[in-house]
């Protein structure tokens, strides 16, 4: 009788704790970073956001065309300068992402209202905008170490009239 009690403590430990285990190992899997990520941008919290980087990232920007190297450059050349020019951002994930090999990519639609000024000294324009573009992912170890973003730059400038 104890021994039968004994498995079925051990066992019923034995799930709990992969139950337990199984949510924090869910966080790290590549669609989870990504999804978190979104949601720091959507929560306009670019330490937040910036914290899913791999200190080496490379953040590429396909209308830019030169890759910014590292968290602290991505976080301030790229995250604090729409969050600050744009503080009503909404960045949604259209359809499910493609997730293969600690790669993520889906479709995206960026909108907001330009109520600050942006980094480079270009001033508001108090303009709304929405546009759609794609994104590619690479995920190491739990964290981003490689974005590329590709949209229609032409299109976004026109909205926001600086075109």
């Amino acid at each position: 009788m104890r021994r039968r009690q004994f498995l079925a403590v051990t066992g019923a430990l034995a799930l709990a704790g992969m139950t337990i285990m199984r949510p924090a190992m869910a966080d790290d899997t590549p669609q989870a970073v990504v999804e978190s990520y979104l949601a720091a941008w959507n929560a306009h919290d670019s330490a937040k956001a910036a914290s899913h980087f791999a200190d080496n990232v490379t953040y590429y920007d396909a209308s830019v065309g030169t890759p910014v190297e590292g968290r602290e450059a991505a976080k301030t050349g790229v995250i604090d300068n729409f969050l600050n020019a744009v503080p009503d951002a909404v960045w949604k994930m259209k359809g499910s992402p493609i997730v293969q090999d600690g790669r993520v990519s889906f479709e995206w639609q960026f909108s907001g209202t330009n109520t600050g000024a942006w980094a480079d000294g270009t001033k508001a324009t108090g303009k709304s905008f929405k546009f759609d573009g794609a994104s590619v992912f690479e995920i190491g170890n739990g964290k981003i170490t490689h974005q590329a973003d590709y949209y229609d730059a032409l299109g976004f400038y026109k909205q926001l009239g600086l075109m």
